[in-house]
């Protein structure tokens, strides 16, 4: 692989794994970290990729045995985990199209409100337990299949179903209860 194959492959899913990163971990120090260590590995294991999986879940796969690695690891035991940090937004999706090129220009308290109500929901899936927010992130920001979340975790496909109602179900409950 040479380093602009690398380049393109970093753009192309760096920020969906430093996501899922930073769900995992809930420390943006820790997913820059971990998330450069994960196309460190990419770079170094590239000839083991077999094509059996996308390259993407293959990736997600790097990335969760580097986090799951590092929490096994003496920092972790030492209890430095970080706590959970604020997100900044992200920029826009280069392939989107801006509000205004389809005739739709959100007003500011429409955007402000948005954005709470985005915040509000990931604070929630924050407070999962791991097993729930694992498969939520997979499914909601890596846009994932099942079977890819299955083979990625070691889960059955029926458990990752499970997992997902579950963890649906739980996120409704908690801002239901927000709301009243």
């Amino acid at each position: 692989m040479s380093e602009e194959q690398l380049r393109r492959i970093m753009g192309f899913y760096g920020d969906d794994i430093w996501n899922y990163i930073y769900y995992l971990t809930k420390s943006a120090d820790m997913a820059d970290d971990l998330a450069q260590e994960v196309f460190i590995k990419c770079y170094y294991r590239i000839g083991t990729y077999r094509g059996s999986s996308s390259l993407k879940a293959w990736l997600f796969t790097i990335a969760r045995n580097t986090v799951f690695s590092h929490r096994k690891s003496r920092f972790f035991r030492s209890g430095l985990w970080g706590g959970v940090q604020t997100i900044t937004k992200a920029e826009p999706a280069k392939n989107s199209f801006p509000d205004e090129l389809l005739g739709t220009v959100r007003s500011a308290e429409m955007e402000y409100l948005g954005n709470s109500r985005m915040d509000e929901i990931w604070s929630v899936i924050l407070q999962l337990p791991d097993k729930f927010r694992e498969v939520l992130v997979l499914d909601l920001k890596a846009e994932l299949t099942i079977q890819e979340i299955a083979g990625l975790t070691g889960l059955s496909t029926g458990t990752v179903k499970s997992r997902l109602h579950r963890a649906r179900h739980k996120v409704q409950e908690k801002l239901r209860g927000m709301e009243s």
